[in-house]
């Protein structure tokens, strides 16, 4: 059987934007539709790249720096505590890994906190750490049938209760993680997305579209003296993402989880002769695999192999 490519399992029914959309509608329409990023193109498909959340941490970032250096005052806005999500999908370290996919799917999240019979945070789970799951399992060299061996244990990625939004976004923007773990004496208490942060943005994004405050440019391109600069940087064009990887639609599974487990991308845009033809996430791969991964019995104890998959990727 010929590994599927990225032509078998992109969407191609897409939300995408315009280079001159306002930043401020291209937040709602990611929060609208549920996504992390939109591929941004021109008015004849050709592509120019992606407006994702993390785009949208940097926009954050300039509207603050721009309202101090303009003198005006930011909006109040809330902690961490005040949008951390506490109802969340966990997983002990024991889970096996095919059923934790299979509860990434079902719930329709990216990842999940791994916990201890105590709350106490031990990892993550997440879509890019399956990628490491699938492309082991692919050559036969799973080392652990566990979540205890994939789970990412950075604690880089954990805030505390009362980190500030505007340091939640700096995190985000720094960072590759979606979703940060909300710690309180190591027990996991809650956890916040970059949708969460999106959600509750409305009153910073006000601050552009109601006039309060100029962008002059973004992120460290910003000038020590703001009025030499040109005022109007509140176009996706400003922010997008012109470095995100794209791949063919001859790109084999294999190689595009290889992608996601090198890059910190969820989603690469497909092209054909530099117009955008469709889009694969990690969700779209790990939808692919999993019907696939049916465990045999392991040839030795520390080794499990998942012959349908490997099947899969290699005839």
């Amino acid at each position: 059987m010929n590994p599927p490519l990225a032509q078998d399992i992109m969407v191609t029914k897409l939300v995408t934007m315009l280079p001159d959309t306002e930043v401020a509608e291209a937040i709602r329409l990611l929060v609208k539709h549920g996504i992390s990023g939109a591929p941004v193109t021109d008015r004849d498909g050709n592509y120019l790249g992606v407006f994702s959340e993390k785009c949208c941490m940097k926009l954050f970032d300039a509207i603050a720096r721009c309202a101090r250096q303009q003198q005006v005052a930011l909006p109040t806005l809330p902690d961490a505590r005040q949008i951390m999500s506490t109802k969340l999908v966990t997983l002990r370290p024991d889970t096996d890994v095919v059923q934790a996919i299979g509860d990434l799917l079902n719930h329709r999240i990216s990842g999940a906190p791994v916990v201890d019979a105590d709350g106490r945070f031990l990892g993550v789970f997440s879509e890019k750490t399956s990628m490491s799951v699938l492309v082991q399992a692919a050559y036969e060299q799973l080392p652990s049938p566990k979540v205890v061996a994939f789970m990412d244990t950075d604690l880089d990625r954990t805030i505390l209760e009362d980190v500030s939004f505007l340091d939640c976004a700096k995190r985000f923007r720094e960072t590759p993680y979606r979703r940060l773990p909300v710690l309180r004496d190591g027990t996991l208490v809650g956890l916040i997305s970059r949708r969460d942060v999106l959600r509750n943005a409305d009153n910073l994004a006000s601050m552009i579209t109601e006039g309060r405050v100029a962008l002059k440019a973004m992120e460290d391109h910003l000038p020590s003296d703001p009025t030499s600069a040109p005022v109007g940087f509140d176009r996706v064009r400003h922010f997008l993402d012109v470095e995100a990887e794209t791949i063919t639609e001859d790109r084999d599974l294999l190689a595009i989880a290889k992608d996601f487990l090198h890059t910190p991308y969820r989603r690469f845009p497909v092209l054909r002769d530099g117009k955008l033809v469709g889009q694969v996430s990690r969700r779209d791969v790990l939808s692919a695999t999993h019907s696939l991964m049916k465990i045999t019995p392991p040839r030795e104890p520390s080794t499990l192999y998942l012959s349908a998959l490997n099947a899969a990727f290699h005839h």
